[in-house]
């Protein structure tokens, strides 16, 4: 039986959808089968972040609608064995949909998959309870401002409320420079400020930013710094979670 992620963050440009995108990949690197599913209905970025846009025909809105079913919806990334995407939909989500139907869809995606990973929108919308309902775990991305730090502990308090005890943080887009120079929080006042255990530190790199913009993961590319820190997150978050599943009651 496989697992269920929802990767939140409580505003928008942390890099949320970046680490959706290569914690995926990276999770098939090392020898598991994942789906990622584009669940940020209107925005719908992840086909891009991946390459992969060219390729829709359907999408996570067709299949909780009944339009095709889940198998019509995967796209596989040839370059990760293992890695498959389903795309979000160009139009918002009508009010016909519940946090019923994700769950239902979810339910059934965790017998063919290690993880499901579901990139929610940002903030504590319909739309982030929604791609929550079928959630074992969260990690919430968060850069070190204090503006975004404040919306992640808003949104870690709704996590707790939809009954989500497995929640996780990554701190993204960290220039050390400034942080050093007290311009900006330290690891460890984030760690003071927010309640979720950090797995993991993403340091300001451009070559982030040009991988998105090529449709490149920037974990293809083998052993370059950032591969590395992504396949030492991805260990610690699965070591974390069967950890965490062994010491919750029956």
């Amino acid at each position: 039986m496989g697992k269920v992620f929802v990767i939140a963050s409580g505003k928008g440009g942390t890099g949320k959808t970046m680490f959706a995108s290569n914690i995926g990949a990276t999770l098939t690197k090392e020898g598991k089968t994942c789906v990622v599913i584009d669940f940020d209905l209107g925005m719908r970025n992840l086909d891009l972040y991946y390459g992969l846009e060219d390729n829709v025909v359907f999408d996570v809105y067709d299949v909780l609608t009944g339009v095709c079913r889940i198998k019509q919806a995967l796209m596989k990334d040839k370059r990760f064995p293992g890695l498959y995407l389903m795309a979000a939909s160009p139009d918002r989500n009508n009010g016909y949909l519940t946090p019923l139907h994700m769950k239902v869809l979810c339910d059934k995606l965790v017998q063919q998959f290690d993880y499901v990973i579901v990139d929610a929108p940002s903030g504590i919308d319909d739309g982030f309870i929604m791609s929550s309902a079928g959630a074992d775990a969260a990690v919430i991305v968060v850069t070190p401002d204090y503006s975004a730090i404040r919306d992640a502990d808003n949104l870690d308090r709704e996590l707790i409320s939809l009954g989500i005890s497995r929640r996780y943080l990554v701190v993204n887009n960290v220039d050390y420079e400034i942080v050093n120079q007290g311009m900006a929080p330290n690891l460890q006042e984030i760690s003071k400020l927010l309640k979720p255990e950090v797995i993991g530190v993403i340091p300001t790199d451009q070559n982030i930013r040009i991988s998105t913009n090529f449709g490149i993961p920037i974990v293809y590319k083998e052993g370059t710094y950032i591969e590395k820190n992504f396949r030492k997150i991805a260990k610690r978050l699965m070591s974390l979670l069967e950890k965490d599943e062994e010491n919750s009651p029956a």
